[in-house]
């Protein structure tokens, strides 16, 4: 998800390092936090696959400023890992969101749509966070108020997720 993250932002525009980390930050470091020692070398690995450009600027002190840009190759990565996302990046909530964040790059709205349905196909199979005899066990059948409440919030955020994502099929869908 970290290679994903960089290729979309820097879809956007050139960043330098530290832009990219805070943006990333924001988007998932209050759930799984971006350390320079991730950030870094996973830059360095798409820059050795021709998938990201850098060069220096002069900075506002007296270091210059390492800018990052997507190649050609770095745009048909991410729009390949948006056209086909792992079905860990379908089912993680947060792996889900950053797809998501990106998901407005891929030009085919038929594409968007589908990725979409995917998600949509996931939430609508019976989960739960616990099971008893291998099904799952409803807010209702928790039997202690903490686990009622995660199943319940669970309950509510997936009803909501599937409402948006029908909406947003709905409108995927439409001819143009």
């Amino acid at each position: 998800m970290l290679e994903l993250s960089i290729l979309g932002f820097l879809h956007e525009e050139p960043l330098h390092g530290y832009e990219l980390k805070e943006r990333i930050k924001a988007l998932s470091g209050h759930v799984r936090p971006v350390s320079d020692g991730a950030l870094y070398p996973a830059i360095n690995r798409l820059i050795a696959a021709g998938k990201l450009d850098e060069h220096e600027e002069p900075g506002a002190g007296a270091a210059p400023r390492r800018i990052l840009s997507l190649t050609e190759e770095g745009r048909e990565d991410l729009l390949e890992r948006l056209r086909r996302p792992k079905q860990a990046e379908i089912t993680d909530q947060v792996r889900f969101n950053t797809l998501l964040a990106f998901l407005r790059h891929l030009p085919d709205p038929a594409e968007q749509s589908a990725v979409l349905r995917r998600r949509l196909d996931f939430l609508e199979t019976p989960a739960s966070f616990f099971y008893r005899d291998g099904s799952p066990v409803s807010a209702e059948e928790a039997g202690d108020l903490f686990r009622q409440g995660m199943l319940r919030v669970a309950r509510a955020t997936g009803e909501a997720e599937r409402k948006w994502l029908a909406e947003a099929i709905g409108l995927l869908d439409q001819p143009s």
